[in-house]
C-alpha cells in the first residue's frame, strides 16, 4: 500500500482521478483518524458514519458542502458553539443555504422540498423524462458518438429539474446555457449568463413572487404557496433557497451518476448485453454503482460539542469528513467491497445519498431519471463503447475527473455506438 501519512487530501491533485487507495490507506488506520492538515478527522467506516449523519446535537451541517475549506471564520469558545454557528452563518459559504442549515431551522424548509418528490408525482414525470431523453438521444445518434457530460447527463438532468419545478419552456435553454450543457443552437442572449447562483436566485425569486400573486396550479405555485406544519407562510427566500437548492443538487447528482454508470457499461460489454437482454435489472445496477462508485467522494459536519467517535475524541470545532467514497466500500458492511457485483446482499444499504435529516430530497428522482436514461441508450443505440481516440486503448484507458474533493464526477465522457 502507497504511503500517504503527509497526504494532503483537500490539495492535492493526483488524489482525484483515483482516490481509493487512499481511501484504503485511511481504512487502515482505522474507521476514524485524524488527518495531518486541517484539523479534520477522516470517518471511513460505516456504522462510524452511519453515526454522524443522524447526530445532530453534536454535529452541524454548516460546512457540508466546503469541509475544511475555507476555515471556519471564529475561534471556537466553550463546550457548545451552536451559537458563535449560528452567528457567522453570512461570513461563511453556503452558510445560509438550506443543504447546511441545522434543526430546528432546517425542518420546517425540508418539508417543503419533501411535498416535490412524492411517489405519483415521479410516476407522473416519467413520460416527460422518456421524451427528453429521445429528444437529447437525437441530437447526436446519427454521429454515432457523443461526449455524454456535454450533450446528455449535464443537460437532461439540467432540463428535468426545470421541468419539475415548473420553469418556464421560454427560459429552459437559458438554464441549460448556465448549467454549461447548451446546444449551439442557443441564442447569444441566454449564452451571456456567468454567475450561475445569481443568475438561479433572480429567476426564482420572480419565478416565486409570481407564482404568489397568480398561482397557476402548477408544481412552482405549489411551492411558492406551502406553508409550514404551523400554518405560517415561508419568507420569499426561503422558497428561492429550497428551489436553487434542488436545482443544483438535481444537476450534479444526476449528471454525475449518469456518468459513472454510463462509463461501467462502456467498459463491460458482457454486462451490457445482459442489462439489454434484462431492462428489469437497470435498477439492481444503478445501486451498486452508487455503492461501489457513486457522486459523492466526501461530505462534512462541524463538531459544535466534543464528542468521541470510533475511539477518536472529537473537539468541538473538528471538521469530520464522511469520506462516502471509502464508507460504501467497507468491508465490516459489504462483502468484497472492491468488487462490482450486482444485487449483492442490502443493495440499497449505501450512504451515496446520505441519511438523516440531510438525506439527499432528490434521491428518487436522480434514481428514476437515471434508469429512464439507461433504458433508452439501450433501446436505441448499437453497442456503446469507450472512444479510444480520447480515453486510450482497452488496458491503458485514461479518464479525468472534476477537481473537488466533494464529488467523484467525470470532467468528460466520449462514446462511440453502432447502429
Amino acid at each position: 500500500m502507497a504511503s500517504f501519512e503527509d497526504t494532503d487530501f483537500f490539495m492535492d491533485l493526483s488524489l482525484v482521478d483515483d482516490p481509493y487507495p487512499y481511501f484504503d490507506y485511511l481504512r487502515s488506520r482505522g474507521p476514524v483518524t485524524r488527518l495531518p492538515e486541517h484539523n479534520v478527522v477522516a470517518v471511513t467506516g460505516f456504522e462510524e458514519a452511519l453515526a454522524v449523519h443522524l447526530d445532530t446535537e453534536h454535529f452541524s451541517a454548516v460546512n457540508s458542502v466546503t469541509g475544511p475549506l475555507p476555515p471556519i471564520p471564529f475561534v471556537p469558545e466553550g463546550d457548545d458553539i451552536t451559537a458563535q454557528i449560528e452567528a457567522h452563518r453570512p461570513q461563511m459559504p453556503f452558510g445560509e443555504e438550506v443543504l447546511t442549515l441545522d434543526p430546528p431551522r432546517h425542518t420546517p424548509l425540508r418539508s417543503l422540498m419533501m411535498k416535490l418528490f412524492t411517489p405519483s408525482r415521479l410516476k407522473e414525470m416519467e413520460s416527460y423524462l422518456t421524451l427528453l431523453a429521445d429528444q437529447l438521444i437525437d441530437e447526436f445518434e446519427a454521429r454515432g458518438a457523443c461526449e455524454l457530460v456535454r450533450d446528455y447527463s449535464r443537460p437532461y438532468a439540467t432540463l428535468a429539474i426545470a421541468d419539475l419545478l415548473g420553469v418556464p419552456e421560454e427560459d429552459r435553454n437559458a438554464f441549460r446555457v448556465n448549467a454549461g450543457g447548451a446546444p449551439s443552437q442557443v441564442g447569444a442572449g441566454a449564452a451571456e449568463v456567468v454567475n450561475p447562483m445569481e443568475f438561479r436566485h433572480q429567476k426564482f425569486l420572480h419565478y416565486v413572487e409570481d407564482r404568489r400573486a397568480s398561482p397557476r396550479g402548477d408544481i412552482l405555485s405549489t411551492l411558492a404557496n406551502a406553508t409550514f406544519p404551523d400554518g405560517s407562510m415561508p419568507d420569499a427566500m426561503d422558497v428561492v433557497r429550497v428551489a436553487t437548492l434542488l436545482f443544483g443538487a438535481g444537476q450534479d447528482t444526476t449528471a454525475t451518476l449518469l456518468g459513472n454508470c454510463l462509463k461501467i457499461i462502456a467498459e463491460k460489454p458482457d454486462l451490457q448485453a445482459q442489462l439489454r437482454a434484462e431492462p428489469a435489472g437497470i435498477s439492481a445496477f444503478i445501486e451498486e454503482v452508487l455503492r461501489f462508485n457513486g457522486p459523492v467522494k466526501s461530505t462534512f459536519r462541524l463538531a459544535r460539542k466534543p464528542t468521541s467517535l470510533g475511539g477518536e475524541d472529537i473537539p468541538v470545532g473538528t471538521t469530520v469528513m464522511i469520506t462516502t467514497g471509502a464508507v460504501n466500500r467497507d468491508p465490516r458492511k459489504f462483502d468484497e467491497p472492491a468488487q462490482f457485483r450486482i444485487g449483492r446482499p442490502g443493495a440499497k444499504d449505501h450512504l451515496a445519498f446520505g441519511r438523516g435529516t440531510h438525506t439527499c430530497p432528490g434521491a428518487p428522482l436522480a434514481r428514476t431519471e437515471t434508469r429512464i436514461s439507461i433504458e433508452r441508450m439501450l433501446a436505441r443505440l448499437g453497442e456503446i463503447a469507450i472512444d479510444p481516440e480520447r480515453h486510450g486503448p482497452e488496458g491503458d484507458r485514461r479518464f479525468s475527473y472534476l477537481p473537488t474533493y466533494v464529488f467523484r464526477s467525470l470532467a468528460e465522457l466520449h462514446l462511440r455506438f453502432t447502429g
